[in-house]
């Protein structure tokens, strides 16, 4: 199973949404999963984990998954090539370094080069930017690559992204 996660804020609520999925290449074969929680941290550039960590948590613990194969965040693992853990390095520690976790962003980080894959799909000419812990960078970049969709940002994940702001997912 394949978990991708992405939250989305409004007032000082987080609302986030997880689909869970078998197989790299699904269109349609998911589950949705949400949660709201309230009091959300503020956001602070260079600690956005403290921020949004808690929601996703706060979902992962609710819902006993079992046998996960990696799981996909909206957002890095690292910040920079000293390996300064982002929202997916924390994520992994959280889970004991259990679980690979691969960060898709759709903009730029600066401070990283090395730990990062640029990958550009589809027709479009901005790429989306891959990090990973747990597994190796470039089968990461290939998974998301092979993923299904024809665009910049692969089908699951773009619905993921308009569930997660959807007023009645949740």
């Amino acid at each position: 199973m394949i978990l991708a996660f992405d939250t989305y804020y409004f007032e000082n609520k987080a609302k986030t949404v997880c689909i869970s999925f078998d197989s790299w290449a699904d269109q349609k074969n998911y589950n949705v999963h949400s949660k709201i929680i309230e009091n959300i941290e503020e956001y602070k550039s260079g600690e956005f984990y403290k921020r949004e960590l808690p929601s996703i948590v706060s979902l992962l613990e609710n819902i006993k998954f079992k046998n996960i194969e990696a799981i996909i965040v909206d957002g890095y693992v690292y910040l920079d090539d000293n390996e300064k853990l982002g929202l997916g390095g924390h994520l992994y520690k959280y889970l004991k370094e259990e679980i690979p976790i691969i960060g898709v962003a759709k903009t730029n980080f600066a401070t990283l080069e090395k730990n990062k894959r640029q990958l550009t799909r589809g027709k479009s000419i901005k790429p989306l930017y891959i990090t990973s812990i747990g597994i190796d960078l470039d089968k990461a970049k290939k998974l998301i690559e092979n993923m299904d969709g024809l665009n910049r940002i692969p089908t699951l994940l773009k619905t993921l992204d308009r569930l997660t702001k959807e007023k009645n997912c949740g």
